[in-house]
């Protein structure tokens, strides 16, 4: 610095102090300034308050000699606290230089900067509002560098300006500060009392522009140096604790930056970030109606997917509040929260929690898909569209999250979610756009490493929509159906028997009923298809689609639809290709089916898709389980009954056939058909069938057929199990009873003879004493199959 330069009104002595190394005289120079200044004031002389703070800031708190920059910055702090209440009209000249000086190498000035700069803000208190930006920038940058190690803040550390006592500071305030990243302790007690001071200014004023503090704070929130995001959470709570400040109206500005922070290594930032997260949500529970949920709803789709189980958690947690108290706002963004939400239903017992929140989103969401989303898409007159706009999804941002967890499901998340504009989701109406929901749907459903619950979840999904949304799910169905037919080789039967609802579902609902049914597999197939009947009284009508939704049609209803057809073709196909299929799943499918939609279309169809099949072997084996399944499922018990009352032929038809057994070769596997047929006979299911053998004179060709059997098996234990039911078969002349002989013409009751219950009691009895002969004769040889004999 040139000595011989004016600096008046500086005196000479003034400014070698200000110069000189010791701090103690550089003290004496500043209140010769404050001095000094308070005389200008006094004498309302702008223009010399304002050469002196220029002089001080120019000539040495930006001087090249450290020792002045001391000496400026002391200096400037007098000026300020002589200028008291007047310091706001000086601000901007008092405060840019000291910033300056906060980056500076010499850990002692950044002190002195921290001490000028705590005095100026002191004495300016509310002023220095309108400067708040610049100087919460230049104070988070003290909090910017390097991690130190912790160091106590202490009454020796602080070095303050003379004229502010150390009795000015209250401790329990020093015991409240955050720790600083600064090496040197002074610095840092230094910096931590001047950031407690703007808090403190900050909180009693109700003058604070909250507007353009956002965008900085925007801005250094996502910083990745655990003592910024120290002090960032420390002034966030801070403006969320002042009740002129809204904060909650910017929170989507912050709230992707506070996520990330409460992924910190360090415990005590994340339990921080926890609080404030804490705090907004209940505001958010207070205030719904304020909140702007759709600009957030992105935000918690990522962190929902993210690997770290607190973030998840919380961002789960949200999530659920947001749809319980949004409602259909959220439906827009559907198609990611299930991305995000389905995973973590297959979750174990180590997240446990994650798993049960988001099971509480899932039904929360589903919910809130109505009857009056299946409407068409053309909006009503006066209405407007909601015009997605996704750059509002996230703020702008130093650094942002990232996407979903690896998976095949990731792009359905980018593709399928739209986001609305805070005002056009309070204007325009929500409508339910169901591509990305399906696309995510196919897309879990697809992926065989997914689990179980999730598959289910999936599955309970698609029916649901099925049922609420019919005519709208049905454009989906064609690239559907594959993956439905796929999921019945799942290894589970819970995964099948949902997926067996969905198939039943679609085709049974009448807005899937189409003039066309589709390309079949030929024009046999499409006649046989238009054969099949509705056996139920009136619901025949539900194929008409006029006045209806498609609400009332569940499952169970027997209506069928062009899918129908489509469906049996396509599971015998996968039963043909799958043999393993139908043996370990194949009758659990088809019993399934029977109690979903209607039992004799089922059969219907099948038997006439199997009529024109040309693998044989593969005819055969279906109709061996079809009769199976007929023949012992309880699941059929009405189709058998149906059968049973039908006036036709049955048993004469039986018999025939039996007739031609003896043009064909007896092979062993022959035999052990007819075997398993005997041992059907005995079973609990034909009790009606050994009841009707009473009644010889009505049915004397199920009584041949059982002798037509008979006749083909060899000397084995079927042939001897048949042998003793049919001797049980009596006399149909011992069965006359008095009303059959007074029903019959005179002619033939002359020559009936008259019923002798003790002759019929005496038959009964030889062939008792007949069976007992044999079990005794057989006893021996331990055949048990005599035990099965039933009188």
């Amino acid at each position: 610095m040139n000595p011989e330069k004016d600096f008046a009104p500086l005196t000479p002595n003034i400014v070698r102090a200000l110069n000189d190394k010791l701090y103690e005289k550089r003290k004496v120079a500043a209140l010769e300034i404050e001095k000094l200044v308070r005389e200008f004031v006094a004498q309302n002389n702008t223009v010399q308050i304002k050469h002196v703070i220029q002089t001080l800031s120019q000539e040495f708190a930006l001087s090249q000699h450290p020792h002045s920059r001391k000496g400026g910055l002391i200096g400037l702090a007098a000026c300020s606290i002589a200028l008291g209440k007047d310091s706001g009209l000086y601000l901007k000249e008092l405060i840019e230089p000291v910033l300056t000086c906060f980056n500076d190498a010499d850990s002692r000035l950044r002190y002195y900067a921290c001490e000028a700069l705590y005095n100026i803000v002191k004495v300016a208190r509310g002023a220095v509002l309108p400067h708040f930006n610049v100087l919460f920038d230049g104070l988070s940058k003290m909090f910017w560098a390097a991690p130190r190690p912790r160091l106590r803040i202490c009454r020796k550390s602080l070095v303050l300006h003379p004229t502010v006592t150390l009795a000015s500071v209250s401790l329990p305030c020093l015991c409240l500060l955050q720790l600083a990243a600064d090496p040197d302790p002074n610095v840092k007690s230094g910096s931590e009392l001047l950031d407690r001071l703007l808090k403190d200014i900050v909180t009693e004023s109700n003058k604070f522009d909250l507007v353009s503090f956002i965008p900085l704070l925007r801005e250094r929130i996502y910083s990745n140096n655990q003592y910024a995001r120290q002090f960032i959470i420390s002034w966030i709570l801070v403006l969320e604790s002042v009740p002129d400040i809204n904060l909650l109206d910017y929170l989507p500005e912050i709230l992707d930056g506070l996520f990330q922070i409460l992924g910190d290594n360090g415990k005590e930032i994340r339990k921080m970030c926890e609080v404030v997260l804490g705090e907004f949500l209940k505001e958010i529970k207070k205030n719904p109606s304020s909140v702007k949920f759709a600009e957030m709803a992105n935000i918690l789709v990522i962190h929902c997917q993210t690997t770290d189980d607190l973030i998840q958690l919380t961002a789960m947690c949200w999530m659920r509040e947001f749809i319980q108290l949004a409602g259909r706002v959220m439906l827009p963004y559907s198609s990611g929260i299930l991305t995000a939400v389905l995973p973590c239903l297959a979750y174990d017992d180590r997240k446990k929690s994650i798993k049960e929140v988001a099971n509480v989103c899932n039904q929360s969401l589903m919910k809130l898909v109505t009857p009056e989303d299946d409407e068409l898409d053309e909006l009503r007159p006066g209405q407007r569209q909601a015009e997605p706009t996704p750059d509002d999804a996230l703020p702008k941002q130093e650094g942002t999250a990232s996407g979903g967890p690896d998976g095949s499901c990731d792009s359905s998340f980018s593709s399928g979610i739209s986001v609305f504009t805070a005002a056009s989701t309070e204007r325009a109406p929500v409508t339910l756009h169901l591509d990305g929901i399906v696309q995510v749907l196919n897309c879990h459903l697809s992926d065989t490493a997914i689990g179980m619950m999730t598959r289910i979840a999936v599955l309970k999904w698609l029916y649901h929509l099925y049922i609420k949304t019919p005519r709208k799910m049905f454009r989906h169905t064609d690239s559907l159906f594959p993956i439905l037919l796929q999921t019945l080789s799942d290894e589970s039967d819970e995964v099948i028997l949902k997926d067996l609802e969905v198939l039943a579902e679609i085709a049974s609902s009448p807005a899937g009923q189409t003039d066309d049914p589709g390309p079949l597999d030929g024009p046999d197939l499409q006649a046989s298809h238009s054969e099949l009947q509705v056996p139920t009284p009136g619901r025949a009508g539900l194929l008409n689609t006029s006045g209806t939704k498609g609400l009332e049609c569940s499952p169970s209803t027997p209506t069928m639809n062009s899918y129908f057809y489509k469906f049996m073709i396509n599971l015998l196909k996968r039963f043909s290709s799958e043999r393993k299929l139908l043996e370990v799943r194949g009758p659990f499918i088809i019993r399934q089916l029977c109690l979903l939609l209607n039992a004799e279309n089922i059969f219907h169809s099948m038997a006439d898709i199997l009529l024109r099949e040309e693998d044989l072997k593969f005819a055969s084996t279906m109709v061996h389980a079809l009769n199976t399944i007929l023949l012992t499922s309880t699941e059929l018990f009405q189709l058998r009954n149906q059968l049973k009352d039908l006036k036709t032929l049955n048993y004469r038809h039986a018999y025939d056939l039996i007739q031609k057994f003896g043009d064909l070769e007896v092979t062993v596997d022959f035999l052990a058909e007819v075997d398993k047929l005997v041992q059907l006979i005995e079973c609990p299911i034909f009790t009606y069938l050994r009841l009707q053998l009473l009644d010889v004179k009505n049915n004397p060709y199920l009584i041949k057929a059982l002798y037509g059997l008979l006749m083909l098996l060899p000397q084995s234990s079927a042939f001897q199990l048949l042998s003793h039911r049919l001797q049980c078969v009596p006399n149909p002349e011992l069965l006359q009873t008095e009303d059959s002989l007074k029903a019959a013409p005179k002619s033939q009751k002359a020559d009936s003879p008259s019923i002798d219950y003790a002759e019929l009691l005496q038959h009964f009895e030889k062939v008792q004493n007949k069976h007992l002969e044999v079990r005794h004769q057989r006893s021996g040889r331990g055949d048990h199959l005599d035990r099965r004999v039933v009188l």
